[in-house]
């Protein structure tokens, strides 16, 4: 298996369509056995990259379907390693980014997490409320481990921030669709393009939206704009209500917008 950022980097070369598709499921929800079919059902359903979830008590950027699904998790026991050993299966099929909180990587120890991680066979990590003037030792471990220290930039990042993310960005740049928690929404924001154009000026990796997008509707506007759809509490929804054949579903229904 090649190394992560090369997976993320061929993920989104050799997708074949408008956009890379990245589905986002909770390690261990509804249980841990039902994730690893979820996320087998999203590689067959033609998803290109998994984000998965690592539960957390205080998931500040999460919205009420994520937060529901974290909590169930931990209540049913879920622990990183539980998710680890979801990312050692789903990693087979397709190349899955961890999104931890830096709680999580800290209790754990940075060299423990990644190197674990790296194990795992994770591609790259996420850590939403990592700051990126203290995300040097997190990237750094990171690099030595061959994954992608995927950063978020945000529509109120300022443009000298945008500048020194994107120089550092490692697998793609996570670019959050609006202000605010995940959650389905009816409209994409209006300035979208324009928020990932500043994006794309400033790196040389891809693109990728996510927050808000939930039907085929919106994964066809962002990939007129975007190099990756990242769907979330749409996903977890199914996950939730109908299982791996749920989420099959909505991933097939979601890359019809993207061809």
């Amino acid at each position: 298996m090649s190394a992560g950022v090369e997976r993320i980097a061929a993920a989104f070369r050799g997708h074949g369509r408008a956009a890379a598709l990245m589905p986002y499921l909770m390690g261990g929800y509804p249980d841990v056995r039902a994730s690893i079919e979820s996320a087998q059902a999203a590689a067959d359903a033609g998803a290109d990259l998994i984000e998965l979830g690592v539960p957390f008590s205080d998931p500040l950027a999460d919205g009420p379907v994520i937060h529901a699904a974290a909590t169930a998790a931990l209540a049913g026991g879920v622990r990183l390693h539980d998710v680890l050993g979801v990312a050692r299966e789903a990693s087979e099929a397709l190349p899955v980014v961890l999104m931890v909180y830096a709680n999580v990587v800290l209790r754990r120890g940075v060299e423990r997490f990644v190197d674990e991680a790296a194990g795992a066979g994770a591609a790259g990590v996420i850590v939403p409320d990592l700051p990126y003037d203290e995300a040097s030792a997190v990237r750094e471990a990171c690099d030595r481990a061959e994954l992608a220290l995927v950063p978020l930039v945000a529509p109120t990042t300022t443009p000298e921030r945008v500048v020194e993310i994107g120089r550092d960005a490692r697998g793609f740049v996570y670019t959050v669709s609006l202000s605010g928690t995940t959650g389905e929404r009816d409209e994409l924001p209006p300035e979208l393009g324009a928020t990932v154009e500043r994006v794309r000026a400033a790196t040389d990796v891809p693109v990728a939206v996510g927050f808000g997008i939930s039907t085929a509707e919106h994964a066809r506007q962002v990939a007129a704009v975007a190099d990756g759809v990242i769907v979330g509490s749409r996903i977890v929804r199914a996950a939730g209500e109908g299982g791996a054949e749920a989420v099959g579903a909505v991933v097939r229904e979601l890359g019809s917008g993207l061809e």
